[in-house]
């Protein structure tokens, strides 16, 4: 009888065990104080060779550069000129203006699927800004912002997600899940974290080479619960790979608080000195902070001094896809009251602060970028969609996996064109 008591008392009573909660829930009031913040301008940047004995202390601070009256403070405050800033902030609008249009043409079954990198625009642009054309980038779902930023065309991007005859991936790859071989940036990896250890590998060879090439990889808070977290930050600190290892700490992992990924106990930055790299804790929807740490970290990795482990604390404005319902496990509205602020507003108002732009300007610009959006909707469209051709020729499903096609294959793909009526 005392064995069914024990094991009929809810976990959430049981002492020894913890189960992480959320601060809030559906119809309760939002409460982010579990976020610890430093002031704008108050961490110390230390010279890229420190030891990281020396700069444990990033990882637990969090470098912010622009401060509640939207200038730029302290030693991270990155030296940008005006033309860049206004680049970056176009280039944040053009991505919401593209991730608002393909989640209303989901809606209407035009596309399967699509995620949103909404509020986390400056994560892709600002680090982005960081790296070399010829560093290479192994993405996450909510990169779009990298694609843009490296000259991936928005009807690229929207065929791939027709899966049409114009698909960059030719119909192998879920919607949103792009690639730029061009432009260095591997294709996007649905298994979550597999690309961590791919970056590393690919830095890991750059070095063998004597190259002075960078890699750089993102996941989300969730996703450090991965082994392959584990295993690409081992291989990272062993080797010591020229690698910028980023986790978008957006609070949710599709359903999940961050707090079952380990988040509650230590930053997710923290987890880099256990491993003998350094750890940096930054305003995520800052967008000069990301650039500033990120550029500290490339140049750290460029000049022998190895990998950086760096945490972006954002927030997930939108679901965690077209399949989530974020209504059922948070507060409606909570990103209202998310402490650091909407990335495109705080990097507009810098620049009205500094007298590079101005409000009208601002609607201008989203007026023009939803217009782009538009345009490159029907052009995409022109090339096939999912009911309409021009489609994807089937025969692509058996090319492109060995240099030679196995006779096994080649008589598959005979059989699928004679039963088509195909002889060609």
């Amino acid at each position: 009888r005392q064995a069914l008591d024990r094991y009929s008392t809810p976990m959430t009573e049981n002492p020894k065990l913890h189960i992480p909660q959320p601060t809030a829930r559906p119809g309760e009031t939002p409460d982010f104080s579990y976020i610890d913040l430093s002031a704008a301008g108050a961490v110390e940047r230390p010279p890229v060779d420190s030891a990281v004995s020396d700069i444990e202390f990033l990882a637990t601070d969090m470098v912010r550069v622009l401060d509640d009256e939207h200038e730029a403070k302290g030693p991270w405050a990155p030296d940008l000129d005006p033309e860049t800033l206004l680049m970056a902030l176009e280039t944040m609008v053009l991505t919401r203006a593209l991730d608002d249009r393909m989640l209303r043409v989901q809606r209407q079954g035009k596309i399967s699927f699509y995620m949103q990198a909404l509020g986390e625009e400056a994560v892709s642009v600002g680090q982005g800004l960081a790296f070399a054309e010829e560093d290479m980038m192994f993405p996450a779902y909510r990169n779009q912002g990298l694609y843009i930023l490296r000259g991936t065309g928005l009807v690229d991007m929207m065929c791939q997600c027709l899966s049409n005859c114009r698909d960059m991936c030719k119909g192998r790859q879920m919607p949103i899940f792009y690639q730029n071989k061009e432009k260095n940036i591997f294709s996007i990896s649905g298994n979550l974290t597999t690309q961590y250890p791919h970056a590393v590998g690919w830095a890991m060879g750059a070095a063998i080479k004597g190259e002075s090439h960078v890699a750089a990889s993102w996941i989300g808070d969730g996703s450090t619960a991965e082994a392959d977290f584990h295993h690409a930050l081992t291989f990272a600190a062993v080797y010591n790979a020229p690698v910028v290892l980023n986790v978008t700490n957006n609070q949710w992992a599709i359903s999940t608080f961050q707090g079952f990924a380990g988040g509650e106990k230590r930053t997710f930055a923290s987890r880099g000195p256990g491993y003998g790299i350094p750890g940096i804790r930054v305003d995520g929807n800052d967008l000069l902070a990301a650039y500033a740490v990120t550029q500290w970290a490339v140049e750290r990795a460029r000049s022998g001094g190895g990998p950086t482990l760096i945490e972006l604390v954002s927030y997930r404005a939108g679901a965690h896809s077209t399949s989530d319902d974020p209504t059922r496990y948070r507060p409606k509205d909570e990103w209202k009251d998310f402490p650091l602020g909407d990335p495109i507003e705080r990097l507009a108002r810098h620049l009205v602060k500094r007298g590079h732009w101005s409000e009208p300007q601002h609607e201008a610009l989203e007026v023009k970028m939803k217009d782009k959006v538009n345009r490159a909707w029907k052009e995409a469209c022109s090339h096939g969609t999912m009911t309409d051709p021009p489609f994807l020729d089937p025969r692509l499903m058996f090319e492109d996996v060995f240099a030679e096609m196995p006779e096994h294959l080649e008589r598959q793909r005979d059989k699928m064109l004679s039963l088509r009526g195909d002889d060609s």
